[in-house]
């Protein structure tokens, strides 16, 4: 159990979403262990000590996006509802806690509102996730929260403004010191078409943990796939992109074969995107500044459409990228990627992420995914500084560091 807080741990780290100096994870092994930060660790030992699960982590973000929702919510607020596919998903809604808790009350409050959810923010203190069966778990339910607090954020700021006191000065330190170039600089991609299975499988495992190291996709989400002999080899439902050995299925295209039961969610997208484009490698992840633009329409204030995640048919586009609404899985999605796809070899899907085509091999995939991801946040910045009346100097930056 030690081992798997230990390996956990290292993985918020090098997410760089935590901060290194208040990370703690508790298990119940036998009897409740734990291991980080003392504050953190007492907290989070008391908060498993409560609860019917595994795992509880108790870290405080590297940037505070988290905190600055509570401070920008009302007083009457008791949760944040981020509009990404992830919390509408896996989250629903996360519930935030204001520090009049925190002095007398906050143990019980916290394991009182964990037992309903995932993951839940505390004023002063960070994220707190709970994982029902493993260490994991928490880990994944820890980083799926961070992930749709930095897009809500985002979102709110580009709507609102910055409303509070020295929260500009934290956010311009955030872009000019906490971001770095995001560039496929330094990989190394091997140039297909592949045709040996090994090669496919080791191709797949090294571009998967690329998208993870550049910061191209959050906790377990986002999925890659490759097709050769009619065969469409897929990585496994909720596997992790850095850690694919032995999580990827071949899977025929004929659907003849029940192997596709444990392949990703996205297998009908796949399959579909393979047959209209005649490419060979997809790469699919959720880079933040893509998912925040992917939400910002002009048109929604005159439109009736309520639920644009789903059901607006429009085909917008950021840049030359189209822009596509549907349900994960077998839902629009799949519907509505493969037909727009082809035009420039991507496509983002309203508030999910982006899908990346290669015809030969997986290099122009994750290139595309990098050059959108670039793009999508120079023209934030760009909103953001029209919206507020600054002039920041150019967006040079990139990805959370």
């Amino acid at each position: 159990m030690l081992s798997q807080i230990l390996k956990y741990r290292a993985k918020l780290i090098s997410d760089s979403s935590a901060n290194p100096s208040k990370i703690a994870f508790a298990a119940n092994d036998d009897a409740i262990i734990s291991h980080g930060s003392d504050n953190e660790a007492l907290l989070s030992e008391s908060v498993l000590s409560r609860l019917k699960c595994l795992a509880v982590v108790t870290a405080e973000p590297s940037i505070p996006f988290a905190d600055f929702l509570i401070k920008r919510a009302a007083v009457n607020e008791y949760e944040i509802v981020p509009r990404d596919t992830e919390t509408r998903t896996f989250l629903h809604d996360i519930p935030i806690l204001r520090k009049s808790y925190v002095v007398t009350e906050s143990v019980s409050k916290i394991a009182d509102l964990l037992s309903n959810r995932k993951g839940i923010i505390v004023e002063g203190i960070g994220i707190i996730a709970t994982g029902a069966l493993t260490v994991e778990q928490a880990y994944i339910n820890w980083s799926s929260v961070f992930h749709s607090t930095y897009i809500k954020y985002l979102e709110d700021l580009l709507e609102y403004g910055f409303m509070l006191e020295g929260e500009e000065i934290c956010f311009e330190y955030f872009r000019s010191k906490q971001l770095i170039p995001l560039t496929s600089n330094g990989l190394t991609f091997n140039s297909g078409p592949f045709e040996k299975k090994t090669i496919i499988l080791e191709e797949m495992v090294r571009v998967g943990r690329y998208t993870v190291e550049r910061h191209l996709v959050d906790s377990f989400f986002g999925n890659i796939s490759y097709s050769n002999d009619g065969l469409l080899y897929i990585s496994q439902t909720a596997s992790s992109l850095d850690e694919l050995q032995c999580c990827i299925d071949p899977v025929p295209f004929e659907n003849s074969s029940t192997v596709g039961i444990t392949a990703s969610s996205e297998l009908v997208a796949h399959r579909s995107i393979f047959d209209k484009t005649g490419c060979r490698a997809i790469l699919h992840g959720h880079p933040r500044f893509s998912v925040v633009m992917s939400m910002i329409c002009s048109e929604k204030e005159k439109c009736d459409i309520t639920d644009c995640w789903r059901d607006c048919s429009k085909v917008r586009f950021l840049g030359e990228t189209p822009v596509v609404a549907g349900e994960i899985g077998a839902g629009g999605l799949a519907r509505n990627v493969p037909p727009v796809i082809g035009l420039s070899g991507s496509a983002i899907v309203y508030g999910h992420g982006v899908f990346s085509i290669g015809m030969s091999d997986f290099r122009e995939a994750f290139q595309s995914m990098v050059d959108i991801e670039n793009w999508c946040r120079t023209e934030y910045f760009r909103l953001l500084d029209e919206k507020t009346g600054k002039s920041l100097p150019p967006y040079p930056l990139g990805n959370l560091k």
